[in-house]
């Protein structure tokens, strides 16, 4: 009876966990090319992030994304979660009311209301975008840091909407990379 099941074991091994992954990574490859090697952002023939997964700024003179619910390295692929915090948890209050706090401290003038996906983490803790809602909310802070007119920014978050997967899988939203790449890019 052994030998039977040490083979069986190894057949299995060798198909679900060497053949069966290679097939499907191959196949991701050949039908997501750019999805199945990280969907990375070239500048300059660097990597500058990837369009999948978000990323940390806290500069004023860019957009930030969505709080990051990895730990203790924010946008962890490695530790993606959310954080498991129900809306009656006291812990989740006070993460969101700091959150606000330190929002309305980087724009004082902004008396809008906060846009929820500025202060709570998405279900990954990984996500790259935000509503088109909390770009517009920014838009004040970072014309004021880049000495840019708020018209132009609007009309840049604008540009960068985009629709909900095939016209109607969630909802609209901004890839924050990718908008703060378009704010350094020359003539803004």
């Amino acid at each position: 009876m052994l030998r039977p099941a040490l083979v069986l074991l190894a057949a299995f091994t060798v198909l679900l966990g060497v053949a069966y992954p290679a097939a499907v990574a191959g196949l991701a490859r050949l039908l997501f090319p750019a999805q199945a090697t990280g969907s990375v952002v070239l500048l300059d023939g660097a990597p500058a992030g990837s369009r999948l997964v978000g990323q940390a700024f806290d500069d004023p003179r860019y957009f930030w994304g969505r709080p990051s619910a990895t730990s203790p390295v924010p946008y962890d692929g490695r530790a993606s979660t959310g954080s498991n915090l129900g809306p009656t948890n006291r812990a989740l209050h006070d993460a969101v009311r700091a959150r606000i706090e330190a929002l309305r401290a980087a724009d004082p003038g902004n008396v809008l209301p906060v846009p929820v996906d500025l202060v709570t983490a998405s279900g990954s803790g990984l996500d790259p975008h935000v509503s088109p809602a909390a770009a517009l909310h920014q838009v004040p802070r970072i014309a004021r840091a880049r000495g840019l007119p708020e018209e132009r920014l609007r009309a840049l978050v604008e540009r960068h909407v985009e629709p909900p997967t095939l016209g109607l899988l969630g909802a609209p939203r901004v890839n924050v990379l990718a908008l703060n790449l378009a704010l350094d890019e020359p003539g803004r």
